[in-house]
């Protein structure tokens, strides 16, 4: 079983679980929050309600195999995603048809973890891996 924030995962015991090849492209942030819209957030792909101080993404549709299925009700699913240097353990608990190029769109804390001012917006050269087992513990690696 994996330990992120509290204390800390040895980045290769992350890398070990990690199954199947790394999807690269690009990342994004979403925040589905309009005006007039609940409070707590839409509900997501997987039933849980958007919560943007969690470490959470979703992954673009066409992609979801891939990822073990993210379905209402489901068991979540997590990815060990690495860019500009760092590393994260996100939940995959929603699905998009993202814009061309993109593969993820993170919610503001995981995106913040990689551009803490979000004045990017973008983020190239994403690598996204889907993490076997079902009791991680999102947050940073390393």
């Amino acid at each position: 079983v994996a330990r992120s924030e509290v204390c800390g995962v040895h980045s290769s015991a992350v890398v070990d679980a990690a199954s199947g090849e790394a999807i690269v492209g690009a990342a994004s942030m979403y925040n589905p929050f309009k005006p007039g819209k609940e409070e707590g957030g839409p509900n997501t792909a997987s039933g849980e309600r958007y919560d943007p101080s969690v470490w959470a993404a979703a992954i673009k549709t066409d992609l979801r195999r891939k990822f073990g299925g993210v379905q209402f009700g489901a068991r979540p699913k997590y990815a060990l995603v690495e860019a500009v240097g760092k590393k994260v353990i996100v939940k995959i608990n929603d699905v998009g048809p993202l814009r061309p190029g993109r593969i993820i769109d993170l919610n503001e804390r995981t995106m913040r973890h990689f551009d803490p001012s979000l004045e990017l917006g973008v983020i190239d050269d994403v690598r996204v891996r889907p993490l076997s087992g079902d009791y991680w513990v999102p947050g940073p690696v390393g």
